[in-house]
């Protein structure tokens, strides 16, 4: 990667900032990225400006301008040209894609007469100035394109831990205001990389719409599952005994504790809570049941309801112990897929309410696509190979655990 040389002094930045912070952040972000083009150019020419040079591939031909909106207004950048093979540049697609949702639903909320003053302000925040109508639709059909590309793209690797979870949006329908839930589907592969599989919208959580999600990731090629993970939904346990009954059930831990803890008198909760997690830190299945057995005794005159629960709940939240136990931290809990979560509803709060589904999916759908580049980027792994061996070696028994759920669940 080049360096960048961002060409604006220290004098001008204090002086933008004294004069107009906006336009002084608008200044340096419209420095920034004419640079970073000006460094991809140079790479792909191999050869910087007026450099003599063996290696250089091609030469410039000047350039031309093009406007890019941003949520600090629209800038106007200077994009490179060259002489014989097309200059590309990843900033107008990278830096765009969720932004174009927003603003392209955005705008389809107030042509649809749904928007109010609030959404009409943030409008012309963001975009800085006004779309017509069939810009919107056009802009609207070419990132449905890419969303739908990208959530209907074949499986090809194999998936070992899959969290699936819903999280629900306020969209119009039939001139009333409804509940759309959004399924989602976050993975790891084989090679220890998280992955966003998939992602649909339903009336509801059910069995039938549940099950007919974990088929839809089926046929889009989803193998190799050893363990899913979520909280305890019966529309996706039935889903999944249905559609993948040889794979084990993860209850979340972090949800299956807040579950038992809020059946329980205000003054016992902080006590109970600790126990519950030196069970779940325990090393062995064996000493975390005699620890739930102690915790049911310890409670049971004074929250039987919650002891039921935990009775009735613990073998299911016990699935990660078959695992080796560098995995068991990282699969007990569904906390990756809530953080997911959040960042959803944190961009969806400008929106308040979709003007129609096809709008929810747009605008969600790209802000999935941005979360899965980032984290794809990313070095870090989730395990290495031998860990991955290890669990391997673990299969049989999680078969054998998955019937065993099948018959606790027909009991």
């Amino acid at each position: 990667m080049a360096q960048l040389n961002i060409t604006l002094s220290q004098e001008e930045i204090l002086l933008l900032m004294s004069q107009d912070r906006e336009g002084a952040f608008k200044k340096l972000l419209q420095e920034s990225l004419n640079q970073i083009m000006q460094a991809e150019s140079a790479e792909q020419l191999k050869a910087q400006p007026y450099e003599r040079s063996s290696d250089r591939v091609d030469s410039r031909n000047g350039s031309y301008t093009r406007e890019l909106t941003t949520r600090i207004g629209t800038i106007t950048l200077t994009v490179p040209r060259h002489r014989n093979v097309p200059f590309k540049t990843l900033v107008f697609d990278n830096y765009s894609t969720s932004e174009a949702a927003l603003i392209t639903t955005m705008a389809e909320m107030v042509v649809n007469g749904v928007a109010t003053r609030k959404v009409g302000k943030v409008m012309e925040d963001l975009c800085g100035r006004n779309f017509s109508k069939s810009t919107v639709s056009e802009t609207c059909k070419e990132l449905d394109k890419d969303v739908e590309r990208f959530r209907n793209r074949l499986l090809t690797e194999e998936y070992p831990f899959v969290t699936v979870d819903a999280t629900y949006f306020s969209v119009r329908e039939d001139h009333k205001v409804i509940k759309k839930a959004l399924f989602i589907a976050y993975a790891v592969n084989s090679q220890g990389k998280r992955d966003i599989l998939g992602f649909a919208s339903y009336p509801s959580e059910t069995k039938e719409t549940w099950k007919d999600f974990f088929q839809w990731l089926k046929n889009k090629g989803l193998s190799g599952v050893k363990m899913f993970v979520s909280d305890a939904h019966d529309g996706i346990r039935y889903g999944i005994s249905q559609v993948f009954p040889f794979v084990p059930w993860q209850r979340c831990q972090h949800h299956f504790l807040k579950n038992i803890v809020q059946k329980v008198p205000l003054k016992y909760q902080k006590g109970l809570s600790s126990e519950l997690t030196e069970m779940f830190n325990s090393k062995t299945v064996e000493e975390a049941r005699r620890i739930k057995d102690e915790i049911i005794n310890d409670y049971r005159d004074i929250a039987e309801e919650a002891m039921n629960c935990l009775d009735e709940g613990f073998e299911f939240s016990m699935t990660v112990m078959v695992l080796p136990e560098k995995l068991r931290k990282q699969f007990r809990t569904s906390n990756h897929i809530e953080r997911l979560n959040y960042e959803l509803k944190r961009r969806s709060k400008a929106i308040g309410i979709f003007p129609n589904e096809a709008s929810m999916l747009r605008l969600m759908g790209a802000v999935l696509m941005e979360y899965n580049e980032l984290i794809q980027s990313r070095k870090h792994l989730v395990f290495y190979q031998t860990t991955y061996a290890q669990l391997m070696a673990c299969s049989k028994k999680l078969e054998k655990l998955a019937e065993e759920h099948r018959g606790i669940m027909v009991a």
